[in-house]
């Protein structure tokens, strides 16, 4: 399971959760930091990688392009660290099973709109 954390949360959410999720990278491990949202999509698909992102246009991307990459979208806004990573730590078992279970093969994007 390989995620790519967007510019829009803390590259720190990434370096905490680093043993619990060791394939778990934030845009900037690549030096991709300022980089437009196509290219973090080319990126993303090419090596496999499912998108976290509070931005829609991955989304808009999504609808044009299709997928992959998948795309967990956060629709809560903007959090501090600590709660990002409680957020993916709480969750991990819900974005596992969207990127690797046969039901959602069919499903391009995961939406949270809660913290919980």
């Amino acid at each position: 399971m390989k995620l790519l954390l967007d510019q829009n949360i803390s590259f720190k959410v990434s370096k905490k959760l680093k043993t619990n999720i060791p394939e778990l990278f934030h845009i900037s491990d690549f030096d991709l930091l300022n980089s437009q949202d196509e290219e973090i999509w080319k990126f993303a698909k090419r090596e496999n990688y499912t998108i976290i992102t509070f931005d829609a246009d991955f989304y808009d991307l999504q609808t044009l392009l299709g997928f992959p990459p998948k795309i967990i979208w956060l629709r809560f806004g903007n959090t501090t660290t600590s709660k990002m990573i409680d957020f993916i730590r709480t969750n991990i078992s819900s974005i596992r099973n969207f990127i690797t279970s046969e039901d959602f093969d069919d499903i391009g994007c995961l939406e949270f709109y809660n913290l919980s």
